[in-house]
């Protein structure tokens, strides 16, 4: 965000300079202000595209990070369902002994 703070400091201050040069220069005031609506729209435009590119640029940023998320939590979704599993199995593991140990102290 910094590096985009920059570009629009940059462009602002192209902007003011450009405007001031265009006011002080020796022209009749309706050339001037042609001038300053044509520069005007040319650095709209400018800052359209950069800000489009920008948009571009977050918006696959935010897809990627999207696609990574959702493939972090099936991977964690399947290791819990995975040691859940494990988890039952020893359960019914010890169960199974537990019932073999009864019964041996039931025959005894």
């Amino acid at each position: 965000m910094k590096a985009d703070k920059i570009i629009l400091g940059v462009l602002g201050g192209v902007a003011v300079g450009a405007l001031l040069g265009v006011l002080f220069a020796p022209e009749k005031g309706d050339k001037t202000r042609k001038k300053i609506m044509e520069k005007s729209n040319d650095y709209a435009d400018e800052l359209k595209d950069k800000l489009d590119s920008l948009l571009g640029t977050v918006s696959s940023k935010y897809d990627k990070l999207k696609r990574e998320g959702e493939s972090l939590y099936a991977e964690g979704k399947s290791k819990f369902q995975d040691a859940k599993n494990e988890g039952q199995d020893l359960i019914a593991e010890g169960k199974s002994k537990y019932n073999e140990v009864k019964n041996d102290i039931k025959n005894n």
